[in-house]
């Protein structure tokens, strides 16, 4: 439940997210047509470092306003389009696509070092975004990993994804007796 100027900063960083994604895939695709080899997670990164710096684009415009988003989901967007290569050098899927505007936007933080997160007010800190109010529809159990958040309908959602351990079910004895008496006629 942000407040407008939170919602506004959100919709700013999934538009960053959905912009790097997009521009890091024309990079990919120029250097294919090239002849020249993919750059890897680390090269990405290496290139998102320098766009937010101001250095041109693949697209050849510049992009100061990408210093302004955090840059772990920045990151994690660079890992999304890796990911895409990876599945589709699988042949799990398709090549990967250009994203638009409205579908399957979402960003991640991946550092739970940075999270806060307050069950018993109902409240969640992250970066650049400040303390946000949710509506706990269950308990967080375990340690936060990453969170995600995402927009559809008009409506935010933020998902939690944790670790902890869980002990294994007990099954009940499975050994089964039978007798036979036998049969007279």
């Amino acid at each position: 439940m942000p407040d407008g100027q939170q919602e506004r900063h959100m919709r700013r960083i999934k538009g960053s997210c959905r912009f790097v994604f997009n521009e890091a895939l024309a990079l990919q695709k120029e250097r294919y047509e090239h002849g020249e080899k993919k750059l890897g997670y680390a090269g990405l990164c290496k290139e998102l470092t320098a766009w937010r710096n101001g250095a041109p684009l693949p697209s050849g415009r510049t992009a100061p306003w990408l210093a302004n988003a955090p840059v772990h989901p920045l990151q994690q967007a660079l890992k999304d389009l890796e990911m895409s290569y990876a599945n589709f050098f699988a042949k799990r899927a398709d090549f990967p696509r250009f994203k638009k505007k409205g579908q399957g936007d979402s960003f991640r933080y991946p550092d739970p070092k940075q999270i806060k997160l307050n069950q018993a007010n109902s409240r969640l800190f992250l970066p650049k975004l400040g303390w946000l109010r949710y509506r706990n529809s269950r308990a967080v159990l375990g340690t936060v990993k990453n969170i995600t958040v995402s927009q559809a309908c008009g409506k935010w959602f933020v998902s939690i994804q944790t670790e902890r351990e869980v002990e294994p079910p007990v099954h009940p004895s499975t050994s089964i007796v039978g007798i036979d008496v036998g049969a007279t006629a």
